[in-house]
């Protein structure tokens, strides 16, 4: 099954700094062992969310702000594209990613098409 795995960095949950120092080489780290048990297919890590633009169609015309779609104070900060066997291994794989202590993952199954 595969699973869209979005990592979000809470403000809220203070990073002592040298979590912040090793928090690159932890996160190299499990992608590198993602990546090689054949679990991680894609990701990367996205500009800060104040570069968003959103765009949505109105009365045929584009209409365009930038910004995140959430006020929320939790924003998406990368993607991970996952095949796991099951949602089980989708919630292991994403309870070993770093920032799962200093934030949230959200697992969205893929649909079929």
């Amino acid at each position: 099954m595969r699973v869209m795995m979005f990592v979000r960095r809470d403000p809220a949950i203070e990073m002592r700094p040298e979590d912040r120092e090793g928090m690159p080489d932890q996160v190299s780290a499990w992608v590198e062992e993602m990546a090689q048990r054949g679990i991680r297919l894609h990701g990367a890590v996205f500009e800060p969310a104040d570069l968003a633009r959103i765009v949505r169609l109105r009365d045929g015309k584009p209409q365009v702000a930038s910004g995140k779609v959430s006020d929320g104070t939790e924003q998406v900060t990368g993607y991970n594209l996952l095949e796991c066997t099951d949602l089980d291994q989708a919630i292991d794989v994403a309870a070993r990613h770093p920032i799962a202590q200093f934030g949230s993952i959200e697992l969205r199954p893929l649909a079929a098409m």
